[in-house]
């Protein structure tokens, strides 16, 4: 099967040179490890500011539905106007969010540094893995597109683990943690303000940054079979990001501070060679499985709960980011798969958009039944509707599935189907924004 990024991408004349290339992954990585470096934090910033769990959410849902936004308005602008000045002007808002992280006093400052890392990621991821596409080396095909999956989710799990560090061993980590990054987007900034432009600007950008998500019968079908799925694994990767600390304290109240972050590192580190090991998977397969683990990821959170215990804990973490990776990749590639080149952008930013306010607002729904009625309660509820979806998404999966007898390598209406051997595209991150900045060209 074709890359779906093949049909995307106008014909230009790559950069030559590993070194563009590395820049650009490396600029997507410490994008998104600067989103989840606040997560083994949270901890501290409630002790210390004695904010509630609805307040953290809160936090966490600011940065979500700003970079939402910032998807939907400048996912193109970088084709009008390079990508070099979006990279530039997205590095120098996302310093300004560190320093303003670093030097915080309180929750209204928290969550006007998350909004400003929102618009800062969604802009600069779309346009860095834009410029991956541009670099592609016809002598090493899909590399481009494999780094738009790996890169986000490996920031990711990159950031919670260094931040983890930092707590543990570093003084100050609400400030240290910010500075190291910020050195490190001030070094990336530096490096590229002597790379060469990859895109030809042309005329158009105010245009570009007016939302048009749009969703083709074909995608809309796809959507509403793996919705359900795409909804669970988001919801709960928000509740691991926002509240998985206090979570954790929960379970285990005398366990060290650290193990707080260390439950979505293990989502995401899990998370990222999911992507990798099922992308030549089916696309409604993927699905399928990642739904299936969902509910035994669910229930092992659960009985640490009433176990006291972190290893279930861990363990469902673990399962959870084998769906996460599984689902989100696989009902991304369905969506896709069957709408021409033309209708994929917006396609994909419904479905970005479904995904984003999966991961926001069900976590802030959390955050304020927990402080009406406890975390335990919260969280007993919150599985319990995460599980639902889950059943559905399973059920809706499985029947397509028992129906199917669709000879290998032709397409069906429920979807695009290959080879076994043959490879799928691996343009479908796990994480929203390098795929959106991929197709909505």
């Amino acid at each position: 099967m074709q890359s779906v990024s093949a049909g995307l991408v106008s014909p230009r004349t790559p950069t030559s040179g590993r070194l563009p290339f590395v820049l650009h992954a490396s600029i997507l990585i410490t994008l998104l490890a600067a989103s989840s470096a606040p997560t083994p934090l949270y901890s501290r910033y409630q002790a210390q500011w004695r904010l509630s769990a609805l307040d953290i959410t809160v936090v966490f849902g600011a940065y979500a539905l700003a970079l939402l936004i910032a998807l939907l308005t400048t996912g193109s602008l970088s084709d009008h106007i390079g990508r070099r000045p979006v990279l530039m002007g997205a590095l120098a808002v996302q310093v300004a969010s560190m320093a303003l992280f670093a030097t915080a006093g309180g929750l209204t400052t928290l969550i006007g540094a998350r909004v400003l890392q929102g618009i800062a990621t969604g802009a600069a991821t779309g346009a860095a893995g834009a410029a991956l596409l541009d670099l592609e080396n016809s002598a090493r095909p899909g590399r481009s597109a494999l780094a738009n999956s790996i890169a986000p989710v490996t920031g990711m799990a990159a950031g919670v683990l260094g931040a983890t560090l930092l707590v543990r061993f570093a003084p100050d980590p609400t400030i240290t943690v910010y500075v190291a990054l910020i050195a490190l987007f001030v070094a990336q900034a530096a490096a590229l303000a002597w790379t060469s432009e990859t895109a030809h600007p042309r005329p158009g950008a105010l245009r570009s940054m007016r939302p048009r998500p749009a969703l083709p019968p074909a995608a809309a079908h796809a959507l509403l079979l793996n919705g359900a799925g795409v909804v669970a694994v988001w919801a709960l990767g928000g509740f691991y990001s926002s509240l998985g600390p206090a979570f954790t304290r929960l379970v285990s109240p005398g366990g060290p501070e650290s193990a707080g972050g260390m439950v979505f590192f293990t989502l995401t580190a899990v998370a990222a060679p999911t992507v990798y090991f099922t992308r030549r998977m089916r696309a409604d397969v993927s699905a399928l499985l990642g739904s299936c683990a969902v509910i035994p990821a669910v229930g092992l959170s659960l009985g640490a709960l009433y176990l006291a215990d972190p290893v279930p804990l861990f363990a469902g973490a673990a399962l959870a980011g084998f769906g996460f990776g599984a689902v989100s990749q696989g009902a991304l590639r369905a969506v896709i798969g069957s709408v021409p080149a033309h209708r994929k952008g917006g396609a994909l930013a419904s479905h970005h958009a479904l995904a984003y306010l999966a991961m926001s607002l069900p976590a802030i729904g959390a955050g304020a039944l927990a402080a009406s009625f406890g975390l335990r309660t919260a969280a007993l509820a919150y599985a319990g509707c995460v599980a639902v979806l889950a059943g559905i998404a399973v059920t809706a999966l499985s029947g397509p599935l028992r129906g199917r007898r669709t000879p290998p390598g032709r397409p069906s209406h429920h979807g695009p189907m290959v080879k076994n051997t043959a490879p799928v595209p691996a343009d479908t991150a796990t994480h929203v924004p390098c795929v959106l900045a991929t197709h909505n060209r």
